[in-house]
């Protein structure tokens, strides 16, 4: 791992030019001293780096300086190859090695070549940490050691150990043969059989694993796409509830990123969308369309319209006497109209 950052060092100086030692101490997620040490160990090796003190001062190469340094190792070549996913990255955990990737691919390119590359990838921004309402993006985390276990045991086909939640349980140890890996809405899942039966874990559940030396029990060959819409089908077929639900184009996005799922989607006759979406439970389903407002309306089940129509006149009842201060605003006739259109 030392070689992979001594490369990495080398080549954010070639293409960055001079950097203070912090500045490549968190390029590098190591600490400043380890920094100083590698320094060390390139120029005792005949690589050129040179220091500038003062208040703009920092480590360089001397101009020129080139070797071939762009061979790409086995987790950067994995970690380009799960780029195309939605910040896949981070939930596998191969953000420092897609990172150090980059930079040996934009090295690899012609002189003429790299800075026109460069300011092309500054003009994309792909999955941002908030949106357009200023929502972050939550990605959960799993600790890097637990990461590369899991990492590790799916590629090379082992069994594994996870300490692992589940859901209102107390966290035990488990032992499955791990089919592939999925992330899903910057959440990161684990495929895999347990006993012969199948499994999904949810990565952030997972607070420590271990790769066993035993062979995985799983087929050679494996279409992961397929086993994934599987697995959700039999997911939504459980225990779930299905809402018919009528609302504004607009506030389709809220309603998806709440929703366990949404299986139909068209057009309604006034310029409303008529969906088909699946939530937990009922309690689950009344939260998320509340939410909505009159944007939305239920059109089944009817318990579910007759526990919103309970709950927008219990709100209508508690703001129905106003204060002093707000007498006269007409404040609780607008409300009415609101808890009005909440039809039964």
């Amino acid at each position: 791992m030392r070689a992979d950052r001594l490369v990495s060092l080398v080549l954010l100086l070639r293409q960055r030019g001079r950097m203070t030692a912090d500045t490549l101490a968190r390029e590098l997620e190591v600490s400043t001293r380890t920094v100083l040490r590698d320094i060390e160990a390139l120029s005792a090796a005949g690589v050129p780096v040179y220091a500038e003190r003062g208040r703009h001062g920092g480590f360089s190469l001397l101009p020129g300086f080139r070797t071939e340094l762009t061979g790409l190792n086995h987790e950067e070549a994995l970690a380009l190859l799960t780029a195309g996913s939605a910040r896949g990255e981070q939930a596998f955990g191969l953000g420092s090695a897609l990172a150090s990737a980059m930079r040996k691919v934009v090295d690899a390119l012609p002189e003429s070549h790299r800075a026109t590359a460069s300011d092309a990838a500054r003009r994309f921004l792909v999955e941002p940490e908030t949106d357009l309402l200023s929502r972050r993006v939550v990605t959960e985390e799993v600790p890097g050691t637990t990461m590369r276990e899991i990492r590790r045991a799916v590629l090379a086909g082992h069994k594994l150990r996870i300490h692992y939640a589940a859901t209102d349980q107390a966290p035990r140890w488990r032992t499955v043969d791990p089919i592939g890996l999925v992330t899903v809405r910057d959440r990161g899942y684990l495929l895999a059989t347990r006993s012969g039966a199948d499994r999904t874990y949810r990565l952030s559940r997972v607070s420590a694993a271990e790769e066993l030396p035993e062979p995985a029990q799983r087929p050679n060959r494996v279409d992961l796409d397929r086993i994934w819409r599987d697995r959700c089908a039999r997911f939504l077929s459980g225990g779930h509830v299905a809402v018919l639900v009528r609302t504004a184009p607009e506030r389709r996005e809220d309603l998806l990123s709440t929703a366990v799922a949404v299986r139909t989607a068209e057009p309604d006759g006034d310029g409303r969308l008529r969906l088909e979406a699946t939530f937990q439970d009922l309690r689950h389903a009344e939260w998320a369309l509340w939410q909505l407002g009159p944007d939305a309306e239920v059109l089944s089940p009817e318990s579910l319209r007759t526990s919103l129509r309970d709950r927008a006149a219990a709100m209508a009842a508690r703001y129905a006497t106003v204060s002093d201060s707000a007498a006269g605003s007409g404040s609780t006739d607008e409300f009415s109209r609101a808890a009005g259109s909440v039809r039964t």
